[in-house]
């Protein structure tokens, strides 16, 4: 069993695509994952999963139980615990900024190629400043993520890829939840 780590974008935000904790809790463990914990209302879960590590078809799998059995079409990113370590450890604004609510990432699906990201660039006018790391992007938001322009659709439009955005508590949060025994 290794420990794995659901993000579902855009669930119980701005009322549209609700999901009960309880429900997505029941329904991962009827797929046969264990000891299965979810993280406030925000959409994450924490389980421990049986066989290799496969996170795109494992994802697909859960977005299609969650389609099938609660009626919502919601995108599902999995990460290891080891790669929310990495994570942790990667951000390059860490050294920068005291303010943990300045700090978010943005996780997605697959890294972009080379053509994709060049497709980023900060938009004029933006203080918020991104870096793109793997199959991640940090970012620092010294006006609030409220206010910026880099946010989720922003990283979604422009590289065509899937994508998930948490706060730097959330990300620290599901770490420890990852780990804890």
């Amino acid at each position: 069993m290794t420990k794995r780590i659901a993000l579902l974008r855009g669930v119980n935000v701005g009322g549209r695509t609700r999901i009960a904790m309880a429900d997505l809790r029941a329904l991962l463990a009827g797929m046969g994952f264990e000891a299965v914990r979810t993280r406030l209302q925000s959409g994450n879960a924490v389980f421990d999963a049986p066989g290799p590590w496969a996170p795109a078809e494992e994802a697909a799998r859960i977005e299609r139980r969650i389609a099938d059995d609660l009626g919502v079409s919601v995108t599902v990113l999995l990460r290891s615990a080891g790669s929310l370590a990495r994570t942790l450890a990667a951000s390059p604004y860490l050294g920068q900024e005291d303010d943990p609510a300045r700090l978010y990432v943005t996780f997605l699906a697959r890294q972009p190629t080379a053509e994709q990201a060049a497709r980023l660039a900060v938009p004029a006018g933006e203080s918020a400043v991104f870096t793109l790391a793997g199959d991640e992007v940090h970012l620092h938001v010294p006006d609030g993520y409220g206010r910026t322009k880099l946010d989720n659709a922003f990283f979604e439009r422009r590289l065509g890829i899937p994508a998930t955005t948490r706060n730097w508590r959330t990300v620290n949060a599901l770490y420890k939840l990852a780990t804890e025994t």
